[in-house]
């Protein structure tokens, strides 16, 4: 178990938009936001978001602004110094992972490769 905010950092922004989205979904506020990774998407990586209501045993656990950020070892290893944000603009919105990492990213943000 870590505490270094530095692994993932949240962006006040997206701070904000997770609190919101907790709120108004009834999340209870001891659940932690699962940030990972998994195979696939065109450039090798798609990242993944969702809230769940514990840690598993293998997790770093980061914790910023009072929200538990879950992250199992593979993921952490490709998404460490990552910042999520959280953008509204006139291309949409959503959240957005500016991961140092990667090395090709996909024309819509949502997969990467090393």
């Amino acid at each position: 178990m870590s505490e270094n905010v530095n692994d993932i950092i949240l962006s006040d922004k997206a701070v904000v938009e997770i609190k919101k989205i907790m709120a108004e979904n009834d999340v209870p506020a001891e659940y932690g936001l699962r940030v990972g990774i998994k195979g696939g998407g065109c450039s090798g990586f798609t990242y993944i978001m969702n809230f769940d209501a514990q840690s598993r045993e293998a997790d770093t656990v980061l914790t910023q602004d009072g929200i538990n950020i879950y992250v199992d070892g593979k993921s952490l290893f490709y998404l460490t110094g990552t910042t999520l944000d959280f953008q509204n603009g006139l291309n949409g919105k959503g959240f957005v992972f500016n991961n140092p990492n990667a090395q090709k990213t996909c024309g819509c943000g949502d997969s990467f490769g090393v």
